[in-house]
């Protein structure tokens, strides 16, 4: 586009009264260093809404606007354009009649594009308007994550090869042009990741593919990837290993590591997984940012719950158990409590396996099982350092429970985690291990249990029918509470079309008072501990759940997912 090009169409914007001179001034500055088409570049910009410029802007210059987030791709086009071109030149091809393939692109003033495309495929090429955003979205969803990475390696036929890494070709030699694709390729998912929220990253090879996953808000979800993949997965792994400083040759053993890395700003901290199986290598990769504050207040614990905790935290000694299955969101509640004590009068010491967030102020250790330290050689050690405040990662076992509990009786406040369906069978899973009753009934203040549902996406949310199949798994109380007030979301684009977005905890508190600790000095059973605290006013994990769904915050099935249906009798 030429000088002339941008400054009419950035004229005929701004006497619309879509931007002013001056983000006009802005854009046409940015641009010269991009090469962006102007009403992409605004709209990335926040300076004026996609639908109304480019509706606009083709009503003005004659060329149809197609809204791609709203429009259905033909699959089999794919044929007509190869991914290399598609993603080289930025366009989606929509259509084909009569020879003529239309083609949706950012800048339909681009004549350079549209003969190279022509004389490349051959086709007479007709454009269409698009917001530049969208269309590398489409590019995603039709060709797959990195398909014009892998399409080039697949046209330099180097397949035969890309199995025999290495070390210094998984580390992305420049030298060699198909490793630093594959180096390239690694990146392009690790963005994607990133861009999408993801927490965790599988890469599994089975016998003619390999499936690549993503858990987002709590949920696996299968990503779009050319399954030429599989040619090229051995260096893929290769490359990872190198870049977690593990073995290259070692392919029969599992082996972990970590990658401390920079993406689009963010830094972010892998651990990375590996594991044999029958067809290859299994990767899992978990993304940790590394620098990480987080409020109680934006946990989603109910007011009265907040108050509980905020007074519970601010004792000068006892344990504080956080209880829940892996991935419940236990280490979040844990770096929030230490958040908030945080303080120049406040030593605070933890050990952890491994090291999730750095908080600034806190000294924090990782255990090193290989050299023998544990986490109750770090416990002992930590005694003498003098802190106020002990966190103790998780539980395990006798020895590092009892050490919890002594540390506690000795003037500690400590924060640990154990791994239980519920708060009263955190109670009997620690007498389970070995600790006397009289220690535990002693020392314990609060065991807090905890699970993730996902949250309605506030762009896409409306209120639906209950639905019986639903219903019926709710005692009765609970059906009449909830009622007609149910909502859920439909799915659009910003959620992914998965009606959620976001997560949120549900919580169950409970708090060792007289009786409780009674319950517990006579050995009874955890549901008798659990009739005990909600006669005394404990709330149970489906109960919260419940008041959120009443809320509008989640959905009723999030609810029945994550809560087992026994706690209906509790």
């Amino acid at each position: 586009m030429t000088e002339q090009d941008r400054n009419i169409i950035g004229k005929i914007l701004v006497n619309k009264g879509l931007i002013t001179a001056a983000q006009l001034e802005e854009g046409l500055e940015e641009q010269k260093q991009t090469g962006e088409f102007i009403c992409s570049l605004l709209v990335r910009k926040g300076f004026v809404d996609k639908d109304l410029v480019f509706t606009s802007l083709s009503q003005q210059i004659g060329v149809p606007y197609v809204d791609l987030k709203a429009t259905e791709i033909n699959n089999a086009l794919m044929e007509k354009v190869p991914a290399k071109v598609a993603c080289h030149y930025k366009i989606i091809p929509l259509e084909f009649t009569r020879n003529i393939l239309t083609i949706a692109m950012a800048d339909p003033f681009d004549i350079k594009i549209l003969d190279d495309l022509g004389m490349f495929l051959d086709l007479n090429v007709q454009p269409v308007l698009s917001y530049e955003g969208d269309i590398l979205e489409a590019l995603k969803k039709l060709y797959g994550i990195g398909a014009d990475t892998l399409e080039k390696m697949m046209d330099k036929n180097e397949i035969a090869t890309a199995g025999e890494t290495t070390p210094a070709e998984a580390a992305g030699a420049p030298e060699k042009s198909e490793e630093a694709s594959v180096t390239k390729f690694v990146d392009q998912i690790l963005k994607e990741a990133v861009k999408d929220s993801a927490t965790d990253i599988h890469l599994e090879p089975y016998e003619d593919k390999v499936r690549v996953r993503f858990r987002i808000d709590g949920v696996l979800y299968e990503t779009n990837i050319p399954q030429t993949i599989k040619y090229f997965y051995p260096a893929m792994v290769s490359r990872l290993k190198i870049m977690s400083n593990l073995n290259i040759a070692e392919k029969r053993l599992p082996q972990d590591g970590r990658i401390k890395l920079n993406v689009d700003n963010d830094d972010l901290d892998l651990r990375i997984s590996i594991l044999p199986s029958a067809f290859g290598e299994t990767v899992h990769v978990r993304l940790l940012r590394s620098k990480f504050f987080l409020e109680l207040t934006k946990l989603g614990l109910g007011g009265g719950d907040l108050k509980i905790i905020e007074k519970v935290i601010q004792q000068p000694h006892g344990v504080i158990f956080i209880t829940g299955p892996t991935g419940s969101g236990k280490s979040t509640t844990l770096y929030a409590c230490l958040s908030r004590l945080n303080s120049t009068d406040n030593k605070i010491i933890t050990i952890e396996d491994p090291v999730e967030y750095q908080l600034e102020g806190i000294t924090q250790m990782q255990v090193q099982p290989k050299i023998g330290f544990s986490f109750a050689t770090g416990l002992r050690h930590i005694l003498r350092h003098d802190p106020d405040i002990i966190m103790v990662g998780e539980v395990r076992d006798f020895e590092t429970a009892e050490i919890t509990i002594r540390s506690a009786l000795t003037g500690h406040l400590v924060f640990s985690t154990l791994h239980t369906n519920d708060a009263a069978g955190s109670v009997t899973r620690l007498l389970d291990m070995g600790l006397e009753p009289f220690l535990l009934s002693s020392s314990a203040e609060c065991f807090i249990a905890q699970r993730l549902v996902r949250l309605i996406c506030p762009e896409c949310k409306q209120p639906v029918k209950t639905k019986d199949r639903l219903m019926d798994l709710l005692d009765k109380q609970e059906q009449e509470f909830l009622a007609e007030k149910l909502y859920e979301g439909k799915g659009c684009p910003a959620c992914r079309f998965t009606g959620y977005r976001g997560r949120t905890g549900i919580y169950e508190i409970l708090l060792m008072d007289e009786a409780i600790r009674g319950l517990v000095l006579t050995r009874r059973t955890s549901q008798q501990i659990k009739q005990e605290a909600v006669k005394a006013g404990m709330h149970t994990l489906r109960q919260d759940g419940i008041r959120k769904v009443y809320d509008g915050i989640t959905t009723l099935s999030e609810i029945i997912r994550v809560t087992s249906i026994e706690e209906k009798e509790a």
